[in-house]
Parts: C-alpha cells; sequence; structure tokens
C-alpha cells in the first residue's frame, strides 16, 4: 500500500511539473525581447531586424534590436543575462573564433551560451582583379605557385571571413600570397577593382555587382554547393581545391541553461519567421539564405568550425589587432 501511495505521490509530482512547465512556455513573452547584434546597418543587423520583426508579430510582444559596437560586448551582456528567453544575440563565425584571436576572453563560446537556430549563411567567392589574367582556381594557385610573395589580398579586420578564408586558402594550396588589410570590405573591394591588390574570398553580397559589370572576375563560390546567390559558378571544390568551404554563418544564442522546452519553443517561432516567402526573399536579396537548422546543428557546425578554423588560426600565428 505504502509503495501504491509514493507511486502515485510521484505520479502526481511529474503531471505538476509537466503543467507547470506548460504553463511556463505559454506565458512567455510576458515582456520584451532583446535581441543582441553588431552596428547598424551591416548584413547581421539586417538579419535581426527581419527576425525580429517576424518575432513581434507572432509574440504580440516587442522584440528589441539592441545595435553594440563590440562582439566581445556583446558576448558578455548575454552570457551574465537570465537565461529565461529575453536577452539573445544574432552573431557570425567570429562570435566563437575569438578564443583563438585573444589571450583571454570574458566568456566561453561553448560553455556559456545556447545555441539556439543557425538562421541564415552567405558564401563567400573567389575573386580577382579583371587586370589578372586568370580564369579559374587552379591557374590562380599555378601563379601564385610561379610567383611566391607577389600577389597580395585584400581583407578587412582581422578574423573576419575575408581574412581567414584566404589564410585557408594558403593553407590548403600551399601558396604564398600577401595581405593587405583594410579598414572594412568596402575600400578592399575599391582597391581590388583598381588593381591595387589581385585578389579576395569576399561575401558574394558585397561583390555580385561588380562581377556582374565586369570589373571583377569570380573564379569560384566557396559554399559546400552551388548557390542561386552565384549562378553558373561552381564550388571551389569542384574548380580545383577539393574540401574548401568558407559562408558567413549567422546563429542566435542565448545565455547557458535555458529551458530545453523555451530552446524548442523560440527555435519553432524563428523558423516559422525564417521561412516566410517574403523573409526569404528579403534575405536573398541581400545575399544570405534561410537556414533555420535546429538547436544542435548550430552547435554542431560551430565545434567542427573551431577546429578547423581554429588550427588555420593557430598555425598562421594570427592574432585580434585589439
Amino acid at each position: 500500500m505504502t509503495l501504491m501511495r509514493q507511486a502515485g505521490q510521484w505520479f502526481m509530482a511529474s503531471v505538476m511539473a509537466t503543467v507547470a512547465t506548460v504553463a511556463l512556455a505559454q506565458k512567455f513573452p510576458a515582456k520584451p525581447i532583446r535581441l543582441l547584434t553588431s552596428v547598424a546597418g551591416g548584413g547581421t543587423d539586417f538579419a535581426a531586424r527581419l527576425i525580429a520583426q517576424g518575432l513581434t508579430t507572432r509574440f504580440g510582444m516587442q522584440v528589441v534590436v539592441d545595435n553594440r559596437p563590440s562582439g566581445l560586448v556583446i558576448g558578455e551582456i548575454v552570457a551574465r543575462a537570465a537565461p529565461d528567453g529575453y536577452t539573445m544575440f544574432l552573431n557570425g563565425s567570429a562570435f566563437w573564433l575569438q578564443p583563438f584571436l585573444h589571450a583571454s576572453m570574458p566568456y566561453d563560446p561553448v560553455r556559456d551560451f545556447s545555441p539556439i537556430i543557425m538562421a541564415t549563411t552567405s558564401p563567400n567567392i573567389l575573386v580577382v582583379s579583371a587586370a589578372l589574367s586568370v580564369n579559374s582556381v587552379k591557374e590562380l594557385i599555378a601563379l601564385a605557385k610561379a610567383k611566391p610573395g607577389e600577389l597580395n589580398y585584400g581583407s578587412s579586420s582581422t578574423g573576419t571571413p575575408t581574412h581567414l578564408g584566404a589564410e585557408l586558402f594558403k593553407s590548403m594550396t600551399g601558396v604564398n600570397i600577401v595581405r593587405v588589410s583594410y579598414k572594412g570590405n568596402g575600400p578592399a573591394i575599391n582597391a581590388l577593382i583598381g588593381g591595387e591588390i589581385q585578389l579576395m574570398l569576399a561575401n558574394v553580397a558585397a561583390v555580385n555587382v561588380h562581377v556582374k559589370s565586369g570589373r571583377l572576375r569570380a573564379l569560384a563560390v566557396a559554399s559546400s554547393a552551388p548557390t542561386g546567390l552565384a549562378p553558373g559558378l561552381p564550388t571551389m571544390s569542384a574548380a580545383g581545391l577539393p574540401g574548401y568551404e568558407l559562408s558567413s554563418t549567422y546563429g542566435i544564442f542565448g545565455p547557458a541553461r535555458m529551458p530545453g522546452s523555451l530552446v524548442e519553443q523560440l527555435n519553432r517561432e524563428m523558423a516559422d519567421v525564417l521561412f516566410q516567402a517574403e523573409v526569404k526573399e528579403r534575405l536573398f536579396r541581400a545575399g544570405m539564405e534561410a537556414v533555420a537548422s535546429t538547436p544542435g546543428q548550430l552547435a554542431t557546425t560551430m565545434q567542427t568550425d573551431m577546429v578547423r578554423m581554429g588550427k588555420v588560426i593557430k598555425d598562421a600565428g594570427i592574432r585580434a589587432e585589439f
């Protein structure tokens, strides 16, 4: 009888816990949500505002985009926030590669955050100056090997995809090309158009218009498969560099220890926003493709990228500029 009574008590406790969990999920959100991201005007800001707008409509509660100039500051704010879903951030691969660039960090990108969703991806493409006499990846590699140290590649700040993409290219081909750093992608692209540098692994959205005008020549897209963002362009793997892949991936994270049910709810709502036809079209026009992964897929992507690009950073001796 005692065992039956205990079993009944355990059952009722389980039911009450389930009811409480459901009730908590039903009450969320009960106040405005803050979605942090980088400075206004960039790709992450654009994606964050589209997602925030869609969530505001679905939740009937304001989702506010909070722009901050530093990824380290953003990460620290979210890492210290309560794991209740009211503070999240959208950032790219630069976020989880920071520990390889800095001697010390205010947070751990794996331990201190809850992956929620991989929101978008935007492939980089290998472009060269129109004045450079190469028309394929194989020809570029051959030229770089024939003229070690004579070809320059452009990049924005240290640790960005434009920088690490070229270092990955160097690592996989064994070529000696020289980095020229610029204060942003715009100046680097202008230098490439002007022939001051010879090549760049640039974001597709930033250079497509120049490729179409003939001012730059695109050799390959760095995604794992061909993409409609660069129609007709072969992948790097297919063009002569098997295994090369580099895309700008943007994910949304919350603080560590968020309840699984809350992560699932946020993932589901964000995926529904990202798969709306209008949202997908607007992202595509901005050079991004909606992904809407599971939390586990984002975690796996992050950890795989940390292993692969962490080695590139370490082998090249790259350190942050600040």
